[in-house]
């Protein structure tokens, strides 16, 4: 019996031995890989996070905080903005995380416009309630379920609340001026909102409904202050310069729109390799190719243009020829002017000069030089497509100018949003407590886990009008609470009015939204915390 324990205590001990290396840590991923599981990897995501809701949190509303934005890489070029899009996409970020939350931001910037901030602190807050619920044993995907029941339940009483005026114009265009002095009013544009609001509506109704925004153009030029700036009412503006010895001033104008290389009147020795026994075989190659340019320019001049505007450069010779015939030559239109150009005048985009009868000139009424502060530029008046137009902006130095522009295109965007769907909301924090009360109401009707979610979004909605709050330098807690029993009470509209620094009715103050805004907001935040909420393993790679 001795020697038969003995002999298995010899086996397990052999057995043991055999295994013991195969059943220790394996290390899978080669050097300068890193690895983090589990409850690491999902605190590490949604602190980082966390970090980036806060970093934006305080520029939040119209008494929101500037930053200050210093590139290294660019010179140490200083920009000054408030805007939370352009903040994120400045910021070296390492948390991945981090860079989701600041790509939901870039992606309700290019669809809406406005609401790059406040996307980006609901998010935050859902996440903070999500990391709470976590904490208490429930289990991510039980939250994310419970999630979406809020965000659709939140979807569907957003657009039940929306406010309609499509069939009115009158009540459409003030609804307009509104909206766009709404979102100015946390801009540096917010001193002269009715100003930039009134430009503003006037360029997006030029537009007739549609929704390209590239048929506005918008000019920086510095000098004077923001109240010089202007929208052009009946023309168009090219940030160019006339060709020398052209005409200045053009009528009845046909328009040749071209993208060709017109800068072929000399050999270009460095990059040519020719082969001659004299000095008078490269004049007859440099006659050749001067031959060659003028042969062209008779091409577009048998067009029967009167204006010819080539992307490329144009050199002295063709420039010369054009001069000679009473053509007027603008080089160097860039690619976009070149585009937008070709949507003002009506024209197509030459390159080859063949074919004169397949090819559809642009036109106008008046081609002519004007000067802006101490910039000449040319003007083109009476376009066919009317729904072309061009703000100058105006302003004391660069900062203010392009944070004039950021301010301006935020404007335009949020006015194609109400263009593409005709439905309002109020603003100053009151659809989000609204979705918090009837949230919070529904939530006590259901039963199991999906309760204590629906509990906490409504909860996180309560986060913007805090903020609104906290920014404006008002007793948050107080706001709050009494915008809370407003609601309660059935005051459906009640917001918060930074300016008076109380709760009051937001509708009677033309604080209105477009709705798109708020359900982009809600559906962003939502998808993002649900990506977050199920990493549960980060892995650093080459």
């Amino acid at each position: 019996c001795l020697e038969a324990r003995a002999n298995k205590r010899c086996r397990e001990a052999c057995i043991s031995a055999m295994m013991g290396p195969s059943l220790g840590p394996v290390n899978l991923f080669g050097e300068g890989s890193q690895e983090a599981k589990g409850e690491q990897a999902r605190m590490s995501s949604i602190v980082g996070a966390l970090a980036i809701a806060d970093l934006v949190k305080t520029s939040l509303g119209p008494k929101g905080m500037d930053k200050i934005l210093q590139s290294h890489s660019r010179g140490g070029s200083v920009s000054v903005t408030n805007d939370g899009a352009t903040i994120l996409k400045s910021v070296l970020i390492d948390n991945p995380a981090a860079k989701v939350l600041i790509d939901i931001s870039k992606v309700q910037d290019d669809e809406v416009g406005d609401g790059t901030t406040s996307v980006c602190v609901l998010a935050g807050e859902l996440l903070r309630q999500a990391a709470e619920l976590i904490e208490k044993k429930m289990h991510p995907q039980v939250v994310i379920g419970g999630y979406r029941l809020a965000r659709d339940a939140a979807l569907k009483a957003l657009r039940a609340a929306a406010i309609d005026h499509s069939d009115d114009e009158a009540a459409f265009r003030q609804d307009l001026l509104n909206i766009a002095m709404t979102t100015l009013s946390s801009k540096v544009l917010s001193q002269d909102k009715e100003h930039f609001a009134a430009i503003a509506v006037d360029a997006v109704m030029k537009l007739r409904g549609s929704t390209n925004l590239d048929q506005i153009q918008i000019i920086k030029r510095i000098g004077g202050t923001l109240k010089d700036s202007y929208l052009d009412p009946d023309g168009f503006l090219l940030d160019k310069k006339i060709g020398v010895g052209c005409p200045k001033r053009m009528r009845d104008c046909k328009v040749m729109i071209a993208n060709s290389p017109m800068d072929t009147d000399k050999v270009k020795i460095y990059g040519s390799k020719v082969k001659v026994d004299s000095v008078s075989k490269v004049a007859e190659i440099e006659a050749a190719e001067k031959k060659k340019m003028l042969d062209k320019v008779d091409k577009i001049l048998a067009h029967g243009c009167n204006v010819f505007i080539n992307r490329q450069l144009i050199y002295n010779l063709p420039e010369q020829r054009f001069a000679d015939a009473g053509v007027m030559s603008i080089e160097h239109s860039d690619f976009d002017g070149t585009e937008r150009l070709a949507l003002v005048l009506d024209g197509d985009i030459v390159s080859t000069f063949d074919t004169p009868e397949r090819v559809k000139l642009g036109s106008c009424e008046l081609i002519e030089e004007v000067m802006i502060g101490e910039d000449k530029l040319v003007r083109f008046s009476g376009c066919p497509n009317s729904q072309a137009s061009s703000i100058v902006l105006r302003g004391a130095n660069t900062h203010v100018v392009d944070e004039a522009h950021r301010s301006l295109h935020d404007a335009l965007c949020v006015l194609r949003c109400l263009v593409k769907k005709r439905f309002l909301t109020p603003g100053g924090g009151a659809p989000e407590m609204r979705l918090s009360y009837e949230l919070s109401k529904w939530a006590d009707s259901l039963l199991g886990m999906h309760s204590y979610c629906v509990r906490a979004f409504a909860e996180a909605m309560e986060v913007v009008p805090y903020t609104l709050a906290e920014n404006a330098g008002l007793d948050a807690i107080h706001v709050v609470t009494e915008l809370r029993n407003k609601h309660a009470e059935g005051e459906k509209a009640a917001g918060i009015n930074v300016r008076k620094g109380k709760v009051t009715n937001i509708l009677e103050e033309n604080v209105l939204v477009p709705l798109l805004v708020h359900t982009s907001a809600v559906s962003l935040a939502t998808e993002c915390v649900r990506l977050i909420l199920k990493i549960d393993d980060i892995v650093i790679t080459r």
